[in-house]
C-alpha cells in the first residue's frame, strides 16, 4: 500500500483527529467517513494511506506512544524502568488508558482491531520489554531461570488495568514507580 503522499506534520495532525475522535465516540462508532469530514480529507485518500479502520486506528496509537520501551537502555533493569517511568506523561497516560480500555473491549468484536493493535503497538512493546529483560540477564543482574521474567508484561498490564478497579482512580508517575519498585523489582530479584 502506498503510505508516501502524506508530510509527517499532516499525518500527525490525521492521528490526532483520530484519537480524539476516538475519545469521542468509541470505536464501534468511529468510522472513516467522520475521520474524513473531520481531517478535510476523502475517504478513498484515508483507505489508500491506512487500508481500514483498525489499521488507521493502531497506527495513531502507535504514532501517539511517545517512547518505546526497546529505546531505553540505561545500562541497569532498575534505570530501564525509571527511565521508563520518568518518561511518561501523568495526562496522557490518563487519557492513553481510557483510551485503550475502550480499544480492549472493542477487540472482542473486531479481531481486525486486536490483529492490528498487535502488530503495531502491543508486540513492539512486548518485544522491547524482553530485550531490556534479556540484557538484564546477559549482565547478570537477572537470573536466567527467574520465573517472574515470563509475567512481567503480565504484571505491568495487570498494575494499569487494577489501579482503575480498585482504586478508580487513573495511573500516574508515582503510583506505576512504587508499583515497579514494591512488585516488579522484587520479583525479578533487584
Amino acid at each position: 500500500m502506498a503510505r508516501s503522499r502524506l508530510t509527517p506534520e499532516r499525518e500527525a495532525e490525521l492521528y490526532a483527529a483520530v484519537l480524539d475522535l476516538l475519545r469521542e465516540v468509541g470505536y464501534d462508532a468511529l468510522t472513516m467517513d467522520a475521520i474524513a469530514a473531520r481531517t478535510h480529507s476523502s475517504k478513498a485518500t484515508l483507505y489508500r494511506q491506512w487500508g481500514s479502520k483498525p489499521e488507521l486506528v493502531a497506527r495513531a496509537m502507535r504514532h501517539n506512544k511517545p517512547v518505546s520501551i526497546g529505546q531505553i537502555d540505561t545500562g541497569s533493569v532498575r534505570g530501564d524502568f525509571e527511565m521508563m517511568v520518568a518518561r511518561t506523561d501523568d495526562c496522557q497516560v490518563e487519557k492513553d488508558s481510557a483510551l485503550m480500555r475502550g480499544l480492549f473491549h472493542a477487540v472482542h468484536d473486531n479481531p481486525e482491531l486486536l490483529e492490528a493493535l498487535r502488530e503495531l503497538l502491543i508486540d513492539p512493546e512486548l518485544n522491547g520489554l524482553d530485550e531490556m529483560l534479556r540484557r538484564g540477564v546477559e549482565r547478570g543482574e537477572l537470573a536466567a531461570d527467574n520465573p517472574a521474567l515470563a509475567y512481567v508484561s503480565h504484571m505491568l498490564i495487570g498494575a494499569f488495568a487494577a489501579r482503575q478497579l480498585v482504586e478508580n482512580r487513573p495511573i500516574d508517575r508515582a503510583f506505576l514507580a512504587a508499583y515497579i519498585d514494591a512488585v516488579v523489582l522484587p520479583a525479578l530479584g533487584v
